[in-house]
């Protein structure tokens, strides 16, 4: 592997990075159940179907038909990890027809209903 040509086709763009960032917040939340929890709710609120939730794993996907035509299916997969103590960090990968959404407004909609979520799941 010593000076294998390729090493540099595995390492992220720039552009990659930005879609990386606006993927993924990070929420003072200590309890993983509740923001997977929280998770769900937030998909269901913007429409989705919940298609898989796995807490161990911290994975919850989900799909919905987009409009106008509704032949359209858009897909999300969030992902919930620790990123220290009573920090959480989600990140949301969204694709509408088999393309990536790379859309940041897509994303601040999704977090901003994460957020009230997770303030509904606290109180």
């Amino acid at each position: 592997m010593n000076g294998w040509k390729g090493a540099g086709l595995l390492a992220p763009t720039e552009a990659q990075l930005k879609i990386r960032s606006a993927q993924t917040r990070s929420f003072e939340i200590k309890d993983r159940a509740a923001a997977i929890r929280g998770v769900i709710a937030a998909l269901q609120d913007l429409g989705f179907i919940i298609e898989r939730a796995n807490e161990s794993l911290g994975l919850v996907t989900a799909a919905r038909f987009a409009e106008p035509n509704y032949y359209d299916v858009v897909s999300v997969t969030v992902t919930v990890r620790e990123e220290n103590p009573g920090h959480l960090m989600v990140r949301a990968n969204a694709i509408y027809n088999n393309k990536p959404i790379e859309d940041p407004k897509i994303y601040q909609n999704f977090f901003a209903t994460l957020e009230r979520s997770l303030f509904v799941t606290k109180s």
